[in-house]
């Protein structure tokens, strides 16, 4: 085999491990666009499949607000704004792309582990679906629907849930928390 057709061979072989191994059927969006998808985002829904989760922190869970900003590397950098009951606090993730748009890892510090992040649908200008994985003592699941806006239609909020439970969350385990009050502070 020439030495540019094993090169290929390699490159397509470790995308196909990749896709199988982070998510088994999920794919990331077709002919993902980085730069389109930059910029403010609200996270509006939020499936999780890990039951000590959902139940404690079900009624304290607002929407969330994040600002997707693209390195020249291909990397991402998130600030999220999440409120909590010592008030607003803002965390910066970066997201390391791989050799697939619209799948990127990031090594959580919480966790102690790297996890997987896919932008599984976007339009861009009003509503994206991503899922997060992550394997610890199991495997754990995250979907999450975010809008430009902290409110989406109720079509866009049924198609998260009906993607959440084709993936076999159940329906208690999918939230769409109410807005958050001044977080971040001055609507940044």
């Amino acid at each position: 085999m020439e030495e540019q057709q094993r090169i290929t061979f390699v490159t397509m072989a470790t995308a196909m491990v990749c896709l199988m191994g982070v998510h088994g059927d999920v794919q990331p969006q077709r002919e993902f666009d980085l730069q389109r998808f930059a910029g403010k985002w609200y996270r509006v829904g939020l499936a999780y499949d890990s039951p000590g989760f959902t139940a404690p922190y079900r009624d304290k869970l607002r929407v969330s607000m994040g600002i997707l900003n693209p390195q020249t590397n291909g990397d991402v950098n998130l600030t999220m704004w999440t409120q909590r009951s010592t008030g607003c606090r803002s965390k910066l993730y970066t997201y390391e792309k791989t050799a697939i748009p619209g799948a990127f890892t990031y090594f959580s510090t919480r966790h102690n582990k790297v996890k997987d992040i896919t932008v599984v649908e976007t339009n861009y200008n009003e509503y994206a679906l991503v899922l997060k994985h992550k394997k610890m003592d199991r495997e754990y699941t995250q979907v999450a629907l975010y809008g430009r806006s902290q409110k989406v239609k109720p079509e866009v909020i049924q198609k998260f849930k009906d993607f959440a439970t084709s993936h076999g969350f159940p329906k208690d385990a999918i939230l769409t928390p109410p807005p958050a009050e001044n977080c971040p502070p001055y609507g940044r």
